[in-house]
């Protein structure tokens, strides 16, 4: 049987259509959202690499045609366009966008302008909420010397109803005489007998009492004393704590006690 062979001219004709084929690709379509709008590629478009996540500060935003185009200045100074499905954006705001197609001499038809180079995200990747710092307990009263940030703020007001009397013993105060003697008495043994105003406990794996017993002025803060101790106590209670007093206690975060009883024992 006699074998049949392409012509010539036939053989030059399908590598011209191979050759065609393999130089004129069509660009990559970028991952867009659902929803998103077709991208016109333009025929002057060319395609270039993806991009790896980008963040920067939000200098000007177009809104049009079903995109959001983001003019964003990046952490190094560089500044790119960026393009998103239509979103609301503030111009000032951090931002961070997922990777995307990087095209050069993209036409806006919605904007009448030509993009030198822009890039098709795949989204926007939120920022995170603000933390709050980390607040250091609360719990002590302070005295002329406190800081701003510190415990001052949060002495329970002075209880006019409260008198409770002195407990006894060679090693028994009031608070007002604790506030009045804590150079002397710094990390020696005391005993004070005063009412429970307040209760704060997990901070610092401590349990943190407030106690009032009436003396002491409000206005120097030497009303309110606090103890730190293992075992809740309750509210309302009129109790005796033994423990060994610091002065000028300091716990960090701007937050520094001119006294406090620390591993105190409490009882009624």
């Amino acid at each position: 049987m006699k074998k049949s062979h392409p012509t010539p001219l036939a053989f030059i004709v399908l590598c011209s259509v191979a050759s065609v084929s393999l130089a004129a690709p069509n660009p990559p379509t970028p991952n867009v959202p659902t929803g998103h709008p077709k991208i016109e590629y333009p025929a002057q478009t060319t395609t270039h690499q993806h991009t790896e996540t980008l963040s920067g500060k939000v200098l000007q935003v177009l809104n049009s045609g079903g995109y959001s185009y983001i003019y964003l200045q990046k952490g190094n100074g560089e500044k790119v366009w960026i393009a998103v499905a239509e979103t609301k954006i503030t111009v000032g705001d951090p931002m961070t966008f997922k990777e995307g197609l990087v095209m050069s001499k993209f036409e806006s038809k919605s904007l009448k302008r030509t993009f030198d180079t822009i890039i098709f995200s795949n989204g926007i990747i939120p920022q995170p909420k603000a933390v709050p710092a980390t607040v250091a307990p609360v719990v002590a009263p302070a005295g002329p010397s406190a800081s701003p940030m510190g415990s001052r703020t949060a002495v329970m007001p002075k209880e006019t109803l409260i008198s409770v009397k002195k407990a006894h013993g060679p090693n028994a105060y009031t608070i007002a005489e604790i506030y009045r003697n804590s150079t002397k008495l710094n990390k020696k043994q005391i005993v004070v007998r005063g009412k429970i105003v307040k209760v704060t406990s997990g901070v610092m794996k401590r349990i943190w009492v407030h106690i009032q017993d009436g003396t002491g002025s409000q206005a120097k803060g030497t009303h309110n004393l606090v103890c730190t101790t293992s075992i809740k106590p309750h509210l309302d209670d009129v109790v005796t704590v033994r423990g060994t007093l610091a002065k000028d206690r300091d716990f960090g975060y701007g937050y520094r006690y001119n006294v406090i009883i620390e591993n105190a024992t409490i009882s009624k």
